[in-house]
């Protein structure tokens, strides 16, 4: 976490400057430990990327999968999506063994009630990006994820009252004004966006503050067992009411419904994982593979319009996360420069 730091946070409290005040003491055991913390914290902030990157890489192929599921609506694959990411939840925690996490899990009520807040944000997200996709909005969808990093910036200022670098600024100040030439260019604002942007910046923001006290498989676990009542209940009605497509398309239909389990699940977990290990700064770096991937989809498979003032909207947006990209860029090479500098040697050798 050190190597990665929050825009306000200190190198100096960085597990590299801990192990470089170890070594002043100029024993054997300091020069080890200020060696080994190095590389123990980077092993761990590589794991975070690389499930970043794997989770965010999977949702910028999800707009393919809900192609397929057609004719089935938004509802009904959202609700598929809990109960059978339940199912699949239960099947890794029995082989890893994880039952007394879990337990712990719903014994806390912090924890419990932090990760059912999460549930219903996951819940709002999965709506309604479900239902862009499905009504032929995948290019709007995709602007909710562009704007998202933007939305982990401000919910630092506000939340977290951490204090923004003039780039940083910049680029929400940026992302204002793509906001206002887009509401201009669809005639509306784009709500879709808007929604998936703080819908899901605010559950990583959730998630980030609970992921110390629980592993990503007991908290995507406890946010699909909040929601699986419901999401049975819809499954029941829309039986009921005729319109279920579970079992009226097919046995491909049928397994293909049943497989979004695994493919939200597995996806969840990688999440979880990253948003442990790293930084919302660093989350938002990665964050742009999904838009990016999902605007490729919807132009080049979804053939979806893309007039002219819809481009020059989406270019202030990118030009808002090229700025905020930059600051981070230059932070984490002066932070690389202290820690460098904090693992000097004070004097000669001892």
């Amino acid at each position: 976490m050190g190597f990665v730091p929050f825009p306000d946070r200190s190198p100096a409290s960085s597990p590299a400057r801990a192990a470089a005040a170890a070594s002043s003491t100029g024993t054997g055991a300091g020069r080890t430990a200020a060696a080994a913390a190095p590389k123990a914290v980077d092993k761990d902030t590589t794991a975070g990327i690389l499930f970043g990157i794997g989770a965010y890489g999977l949702w910028g192929l999800l707009p393919l999968y809900f192609f397929v599921l057609m004719p089935a609506g938004a509802v009904e694959i959202v609700a598929n999506r809990v109960v059978w990411s339940l199912l699949f939840c239960a099947l890794l925690i029995t082989v890893t063994r994880a039952w007394p996490a879990l337990v712990a899990a719903f014994r806390d009520r912090a924890v419990f009630g932090t990760l059912a807040f999460a549930a219903f944000l996951i819940a709002v997200n999965w709506l309604t990006y479900t239902y862009g996709v499905t009504t032929n909005q995948a290019v709007e969808t995709s602007l909710g994820y562009f704007i998202n990093p933007l939305v982990s910036v401000l919910l630092g200022v506000l939340v977290l009252k951490e204090k923004l670098r003039p780039l940083q600024w910049a680029a929400v100040g940026i992302g204002f004004v793509a906001v206002g030439v887009l509401t201009y260019s669809y005639g509306k604002l784009p709500w879709i966006a808007l929604t998936l942007a703080f819908s899901f910046g605010l559950y990583g923001f959730v998630k980030k503050r609970v992921g110390p006290k629980v592993d990503a498989v007991t908290s995507l676990s406890v946010e699909t067992m909040v929601l699986a009542p419901f999401a049975a209940a819809t499954m029941v009605v829309l039986a009921l009411n005729g319109t279920a497509t579970l079992t009226s398309q097919g046995a491909g239909h049928f397994w293909l419904l049943l497989a979004s389990g695994v493919i939200t699940a597995v996806p969840l977990v990688f999440f979880g994982a990253s948003a442990r290990r790293l930084p919302m700064t660093t989350i938002g770096l990665l964050q742009y593979f999904a838009p990016v991937l999902q605007f490729i989809v919807a132009l080049v498979v979804f053939r979806e319009a893309m007039p002219v003032e819809r481009w020059i909207g989406f270019g202030v947006v990118w030009l808002a996360l090229l700025v905020l990209t930059v600051d981070m860029l230059r932070t984490a090479r002066r932070h690389a420069a202290a820690r460098k500098a904090a693992l000097q040697p004070a004097g000669g050798p001892a």
